[in-house]
């Protein structure tokens, strides 16, 4: 019996870094319905950067809450696949997360109070039927993640059945924007389809800021409401549907016209 502080609504989202050439996101797709036929499965995104943990953790962290409740999310960005790292599952704000130990789950249950986080153990193979001479090295995503994300999700397997708690996880590839008086300084956490620029500022570290411009490869732009304030070609600064800092230009790309791209910096200032 599924415990009552969370109860899975039987949807699982996925987030991986697989993109969509060859058979990846399918077969791990097929091994979650092959345990729950009835799984109503979402792709979140399948293009975050290969390789880099911290992007598909930003956008989890800012797309899990428009899901239901007992929403089962699966991230797979995992360099480490086949070593001694760690798989967790955790509860937060009555969404399940399944990742692995590499740092993509900390800006997701950063702030979430009264989360609880579980490293898989061998024992959880066994009650839910996993054979370890099967899972390859190479892909837990499809042999391990989509399992234990179908039992969940069909309620058969409760989080803390998975394995012992944990106290901490791996933090995040990328440091928390720096915060001083009258300036936040963070970086481009994304680089969307639009060539927009996506930061970590969050919206609410600027809140004090009467006059707030934005800093980035020699441009500083004065922020704006909507893309459609800007001329053609312009550069602007605006707060994302995301809730965060963006840099964009309207109608064409800010990441080709700056020359910037993941890990450039981004500084927001008062001017008074």
């Amino acid at each position: 019996m599924m415990s009552d502080a969370v109860r899975a609504s039987g949807v699982v989202t996925l987030t991986t870094d697989f993109g969509h050439k060859g058979p990846y996101v399918a077969t791990m797709k097929g091994a979650i319905l092959r345990r729950f036929e009835g799984a109503t499965i979402v792709d979140l995104t399948h293009e975050t950067s290969v390789y880099f943990p911290a992007e598909a953790g930003f956008w989890l962290s800012r797309s899990f809450r428009y899901f239901p409740d007992g929403t089962v999310h699966v991230a797979v960005v995992d360099p480490g696949v086949g070593t001694e790292r760690d798989i967790l599952v955790a509860t937060a704000e009555r969404h399940f997360f399944v990742a692995p130990d590499n740092g993509l789950l900390a800006p997701v249950l950063a702030g979430c109070a009264g989360a609880r986080v579980f490293r898989v153990s061998s024992r959880c193979f066994d009650n839910i039927g996993v054979l370890t001479r099967r899972i390859s090295r190479t892909f837990h995503g499809r042999d391990i993640l989509a399992p234990i994300a179908a039992e969940l999700a069909s309620h058969r397997l409760r989080a803390e059945d998975v394995g012992p708690p944990v106290e901490s996880i791996v933090p995040s590839w990328v440091d928390d924007p720096q915060v001083l008086e009258g300036r936040v300084s963070g970086v481009v956490i994304a680089v969307d389809h639009f060539g927009n620029l996506i930061s970590n500022i969050d919206e609410a570290l600027l809140a004090g800021m009467k006059h707030p411009r934005v800093r980035a490869g020699g441009h500083e732009l004065g922020m704006r409401a909507t893309y459609g304030d800007a001329k053609p070609g312009e550069y602007l600064a605006l707060v994302n549907s995301f809730g965060v800092v963006e840099i964009a230009r309207a109608e064409q790309s800010a990441a080709e016209g700056l020359g910037l791209e993941r890990g450039a910096p981004i500084v927001v200032h008062d001017a008074g």
